[in-house]
C-alpha cells in the first residue's frame, strides 16, 4: 500500500511571549515554537503544530508553506534543536525562501545496487552540497555501484545531479570506493610437537638405553 503524501502546508500561530519557560509551555500542549528569518526581515517567531511538523521532517532539507495570518511564506527548514535523551523536537529555525530561489544544501547521497563479487563498498561521502532551486530539492542522490570491480572509484563530479542543480561540494571529493575482501589473518599455525612430548617421555628414556646403561654398569 503507498504511503500516504504528506502536505507541507501548516497553518501557524504568531508568538508574542518568548523565553525557555514561554518555550515549555508551547512544547506542553503539542506544539513546537520556531523562528522565521531571512531576505532582511526582523526575525518573527511562531508556533508550528507538533504532529504535522514531526511527519514532514522525516525527510531533510524540507520546505514549509506557512499560514501566518491568512498570508502564505515559504521558508526553508534550516535547523531542527532536539531534546538529546527524548528526541522531541525542541525548536525550529527556518529561513525565508521565494520561488525561484536558489539555495545551497547538504543531500543524502543513496547507494543502489552490488559490487562484483570479492568486494566491499567503502562510502567517504554520505552528502554532497548542491545549489538548487527552494521548490525543487531532491530527497537523495543516487549512486550505482553494480557490478563495480576492486580498485573502482566515484568522485563528487560523476554524480548525477538534478536538473538546475549545480555541485558545490569539491569535484574531486571521493565519494564511494571499491575495495578487494581480504582473508582474516589467523597467523602462523603452531608446530605439531614431537611424539616423545606427547607421551611425556624424555628422548633418552627408551627400552633401549635403559638395557644399554644396565650392561654398561
Amino acid at each position: 500500500m503507498a504511503e500516504k503524501a504528506v502536505s507541507n502546508h501548516l497553518v501557524t500561530e504568531v508568538r508574542e511571549v518568548f523565553g525557555k519557560g514561554a518555550a515549555r509551555k508551547i512544547r506542553a500542549t503539542g506544539k513546537i515554537p520556531a523562528v522565521i528569518y531571512g531576505h532582511g526581515t526582523e526575525p518573527q517567531h511562531v508556533t508550528l503544530p507538533g504532529h504535522e511538523t514531526a511527519l514532514i521532517l522525516r525527510k531533510s532539507n524540507q520546505v514549509l508553506e506557512l499560514d501566518i495570518q491568512g498570508k502564505t511564506q515559504l521558508a526553508l527548514v534550516k535547523d531542527v534543536q532536539k531534546d538529546p535523551v527524548r528526541q522531541i523536537i525542541e525548536h525550529i529555525d527556518l529561513v525565508v525562501v521565494r520561488k525561484g530561489e536558489k539555495v545551497i544544501v547538504d543531500i543524502p547521497v543513496r547507494i543502489e545496487g552490488e559490487s562484483a563479487p570479492g568486494t566491499n563498498v567503502n562510502q567517504n561521502a554520505n552528502t554532497l552540497s548542491l545549489e538548487v532551486e527552494a521548490t525543487h530539492i531532491p530527497e537523495s542522490l543516487v549512486v550505482s555501484i553494480e557490478g563495480l570491480e576492486d580498485g573502482a572509484q566515484i568522485l563528487a563530479d560523476a554524480v548525477t545531479l538534478p536538473s538546475g542543480a549545480t555541485l558545490i561540494t569539491d569535484p574531486e571529493t571521493l565519494v564511494v570506493g571499491i575495495v578487494g575482501e581480504t582473508e582474516q589473518d589467523l597467523g602462523d599455525e603452531p608446530e605439531a610437537a614431537p611424539a616423545s612430548e606427547v607421551s611425556g617421555e624424555s628422548p633418552d628414556s627408551s627400552p633401549d638405553s635403559s638395557a644399554g646403561s644396565s650392561a654398561a654398569e
